[in-house]
């Protein structure tokens, strides 16, 4: 074939030939829309990364990370739950490291023009562990699920909100239809490219028919090769294979077998030196991610060392339906654009992450997302902060920035903090463990969140800054940026989508919502040997991949 685009694809093999997309923004793009790796071969277009080295069969593997508490995975807000329980439920569609998109449960799709039409294809051979088959009609009923807006903290309803029915807060009645036992047809009322990539995010987890969050242990019925032992939060989770083996990866030759008698999550805490003080100690074999000086440090021990750029970042952001003293001190905007002109971004990626990373401009896109608008770097003033928090009659108030207490965090609140009183800005910070952050991280009226890397920037915007999105930690609320969000969702060009993305990211700007100071380089180290412990950009961990090698010297040898 010759190197004309695919007509599904429109444009993309000559955007990429230009040199305006990289490699990852490009694979994320074809194959959301459809792409295979045969495809994009034919068309002389960069192809997913090849399959891992053999792994031997057999062995234990532990992994530094923290336990959380199990739940309903549409309502998962943390990446950590998802890791465990990817064990035995599974997800139609995986996000790899290298930003490509490849079927799971579903074998493959089809996508029209407009992104308006998606046909899936279940893949074939597919069992629940209790021996029944996974056809299309669990699809389905999965969609009907993630489409249920009346279940609180529900994510997957913002994140497929063009499926959704707005009166019944359901699902569309004629949005799914089955086709056959392994094919399930979706018709959209308006274009949405992130319906395929929203399929891969870590709340989107396969559940069994009869499904009970609070028997999902005990009753642990899924389509993964692994099955729960025992979860204990704030302590130790352990995944053991299923007895049977019989798993529907081990028949495909890019996906299994899955190789390890046994996985332990293990929970050290939130303090990185705990985590290098267990590779020392030999009590590890992996770290869910490494920061800091503690990179330099297990690089000296020697362990392998796996790093991606990404679009995951810290937020500061005031919530504006908070109460400081009976007010709601942070819906004022003067208040907010003090707080922000204080804050020079490079200072905080120097000193709040080692300038690992990218300095950010404070609208929560990021260049490596396709749908990107480049609308110049933030405002630093800080004479300017203090005078508009003057203006606003505040500032005598002291600013109270949460942080949880870790390597992140805790040092990006540092320089935060710095900053505001090297401006004449009165501020603290106030640093919480764990679980105290963890239960109420959207209610502070001031604090530093973590967020993750999403494949496309329009996937941030709907699930963090929509009025009333579940995940709206800001509690912004602008009817303009609303309708600009749903235009932005509507357009399946990511370069077209970008000129609306512009108005989006300058919006968040004018109305001073967060300040979003950097772009982080995810690190993750792990012992010489084990295949398939790579950075996720998403912190994902994929547990079937995940073997050593042979030969390998492994820590519980």
């Amino acid at each position: 074939m010759s190197g004309a685009p695919h007509p599904a694809l429109p444009g993309l093999g000559q955007e990429y030939r230009a040199g305006q997309l990289s490699r990852r923004e490009f694979l994320t793009r074809a194959t959301a829309l459809g792409a295979s790796a045969a495809m994009l071969g034919a068309l002389g277009l960069p192809q997913p990364a090849a399959a891992q080295p053999a792994r031997a069969m057999g062995g234990r593997l532990r992994i530094q990370q923290d336990v959380r508490r199990l739940k309903d995975p549409r309502t998962y807000d943390w990446p950590e739950i998802a890791n465990i329980t990817r064990g035995w439920l599974e997800y139609l569609v995986e996000q790899r490291p290298d930003g490509s998109l490849r079927g799971m449960l579903l074998e493959s799709w089809e996508v029209n023009a407009d992104a308006t039409a998606y046909v899936l294809h279940v893949r074939p051979g597919v069992r629940w562990s209790d021996g029944t088959n996974f056809t299309a009609e669990d699809v389905a009923r999965m969609f009907a699920y993630w489409c249920d807006a009346t279940v609180e903290g529900n994510v997957m309803a913002a994140s497929l909100a063009s499926l959704g029915d707005p009166g019944t807060r359901q699902l569309r009645e004629d949005a799914v239809r089955l086709r056959d036992p392994l094919t399930v047809e979706i018709t959209l009322p308006k274009p949405d490219v992130t319906l395929i990539v929203s399929l891969s995010d870590y709340p989107a987890a396969v559940i069994p028919p009869g499904f009970d969050p609070e028997t999902m242990t005990e009753n642990a019925v899924g389509t993964g090769p692994y099955r729960p032992e025992f979860i204990l939060e704030g302590d130790i989770a352990v995944l053991v294979r299923r007895d049977d083996h019989d798993w529907w990866g081990d028949a495909v030759a890019e996906i299994g077998p899955a190789t390890l008698d046994r996985i332990e999550f293990v929970d050290l805490g939130t303090d990185p030196a705990s985590w290098v003080a267990a590779i020392e100690d030999g009590r590890v074999d992996m770290l869910y991610e490494n920061v800091g000086r503690f990179i330099d440090a297990a690089d000296a021990l020697g362990w392998e060392k796996s790093e991606v750029v990404t679009a995951a970042t810290v937020v500061l952001r005031g919530n504006q339906s908070a109460e400081v003293n009976g007010e709601r001190l942070y819906a004022d905007r003067n208040v907010r654009r003090g707080l922000s002109l204080a804050i020079d971004n490079a200072i905080c990626l120097e000193l709040g992450y080692g300038d690992r990373g990218r300095v950010a401009a404070n609208h929560h896109v990021a260049p490596i997302q396709p749908d990107f608008a480049d609308i110049g770097p933030a405002e630093f003033n800080p004479a300017q902060g203090r005078a508009a928090l003057v203006q606003a009659g505040r500032i005598d108030v002291e600013h109270a920035v949460v942080t949880l207490d870790d390597g992140v965090a805790r040092r990006t609140g540092e320089a935060v903090v710095a900053l505001l009183l090297d401006a004449g800005i009165k501020a603290r910070q106030v640093v919480l463990p764990g679980s105290r952050f963890w239960s109420n991280w959207k209610d502070f009226p001031l604090s530093i969140t973590e967020w993750n890397h999403r494949p496309l920037g329009v996937q941030v915007m709907a699930l963090a800054y929509r009025t009333g999105a579940v995940w709206n930690e800001s509690a912004y609320a602008n009817p303009d940026f609303d309708a600009a969000l749903d235009e932005a969702l509507a357009i399946a060009d990511a370069e077209t989508r970008s000129r609306v993305m512009a108005r989006l990211q300058g919006m968040l700007r004018e109305d001073w919502v967060i300040v979003q100071p950097y772009w982080r380089s995810l690190f993750r180290h792990y012992r010489p040997g084990l295949l398939g412990a790579e950075m996720h950009p998403s912190f994902e961990v994929h547990v079937y991949r995940l073997g050593w090698a042979e030969g390998a010297a492994r820590g519980d040898d």
